[in-house]
């Protein structure tokens, strides 16, 4: 990463992308990259950090505790994506944490120069708010599923969201899912995903392979 200049780097974010070459050099002199390690937070729930952090490499979760200590994960943050920009347009602290889930490199914005953003170039500002609104239709998705879903069509969901497609178009999950993880996004307990995930695979809605990772195969989507 040191290789790259801070201009080299905040181009290949979508968030900057329509940056003219002044703005985007502004910018690049006030960003400053930092290294954050597995389990390591990003920002805090219930805490201020004043900043937008861009996920350069790496990847983190997104995730609310209550008073109880008990967890609910609420997104996967991959290259591209950022947290932070909600508590620098109202000044309120964080509502979720969001944690390193592997080393995960990221830029951070300060909220003057990302204040100095907006006003000055509209698609940043537009893009900004679609970020926003795509947020937000997530989070509907995800009450829909914890009011009018069984646990079977929870963890159908979840599953999806984590599949990627493969070369040969078939939906893949890559990594090994973890049972506790899902049970954390869709609010059940470990014991219930592993009987469910186990269900799913002898009814060959899902194949597990055996580099661990799960192949998702037709019919899922009708449960999800």
């Amino acid at each position: 990463m040191s290789i790259l200049s801070n201009l080299d780097l905040i181009r290949r974010v979508p968030l900057f992308s329509t940056l003219t070459q002044a703005q985007a050099e502004s910018v690049a002199a006030a960003v400053i990259k930092r290294r954050f390690k597995r389990g390591e937070c990003i920002v805090e729930q219930d805490k201020k950090s004043n900043f937008l952090a861009i996920v350069l490499t790496g990847r983190a979760r997104v995730l609310t505790t209550d008073v109880r200590g008990r967890e609910v994960i609420l997104a996967t943050m991959n290259p591209g994506d950022y947290v932070g920009e909600m508590s620098l347009i109202d000044n309120l602290p964080h509502s979720a944490t969001e944690r390193a889930e592997v080393q995960t490199d990221v830029l951070i914005l300060g909220r003057p120069e990302f204040a100095r953003c907006l006003p000055e170039n509209s698609s940043m500002a537009y893009a900004v708010m679609r970020g926003l609104v795509q947020r937000l239709r997530h989070a509907d998705r995800k009450i829909e599923s914890l009011a009018l879903m069984d646990v079977y069509g929870r963890v159908a969901r979840a599953l999806l969201e984590f599949a990627q497609p493969g070369k040969d178009g078939q939906l893949t999950i890559r990594d090994r899912v973890s049972r506790q993880d899902v049970a954390k996004m869709i609010g059940a307990s470990r014991e219930m995903v592993s009987r469910v995930m186990k269900d799913l695979e002898d009814r060959g809605f899902i194949e597990v392979a055996e580099d661990g990772s799960t192949i998702i195969k037709n019919g899922l989507n009708m449960l999800g």
